[in-house]
């Protein structure tokens, strides 16, 4: 495991959960069935909006942290139950379909972390950005990327899972 997977899965907080179901099924105990019901539509919204400034002010309602000039794509997609653990630096770009997922249900736990994007980064569209990433100022996603590790800041990559793409590659 690199040093960038090995520094995503130390911000991973875990959360065993009880009996012999997977942690699915426990959803209720970690999160409260009204607020994630709340960020769902609120989210719904978010992603058939097409005002940018909408966007953003609904999504600080329910806990994003979203910097100016932030634009975010049609269809993309904050995590529902933890929205509060995001944080899209300025004028960021989050591309069409894009999924922002800060949690993880496993058999016997679930995991939360925090996902940063970085001031002027760009995800492209459908790529799905994993639990605990940093995404680096200025760096790029490439669409249908998975992003599984921390994006230094100005790289670009791209792939499943996402790799950092050479300087002879991106041109």
């Amino acid at each position: 495991m690199s040093d960038d997977t090995t520094r995503r899965h130390e911000r991973i907080a875990h959360h065993t959960t009880p009996g012999g179901l997977n942690s699915l099924q426990y959803w209720t105990n970690a999160r409260s069935p009204l607020r994630v019901a709340i960020h769902y539509l609120v989210i719904w919204l978010v992603r058939i909006n097409p005002s940018l400034r909408l966007k953003s002010w609904l999504l600080r309602k329910i806990g994003v942290t979203v910097g100016r000039g932030v634009s975010w794509g049609l269809e993309s997609t904050p995590d529902v139950f933890w929205p509060d653990l995001i944080t899209v630096e300025d004028h960021a770009i989050i591309g069409y379909d894009a999924t922002i997922l800060c949690h993880e249900f496993l058999q016997d736990e679930y995991r939360t972390g925090e996902v940063v994007i970085g001031e002027r980064a760009m995800i492209g569209a459908g790529a799905i950005i994993l639990p605990g990433v940093e995404i680096g100022a200025n760096a790029q996603v490439a669409a249908n990327s998975l992003v599984t590790r921390d994006v230094p800041p100005g790289a670009t990559v791209a792939g499943v899972p996402a790799t950092e793409m050479s300087s002879e590659t991106v041109e």
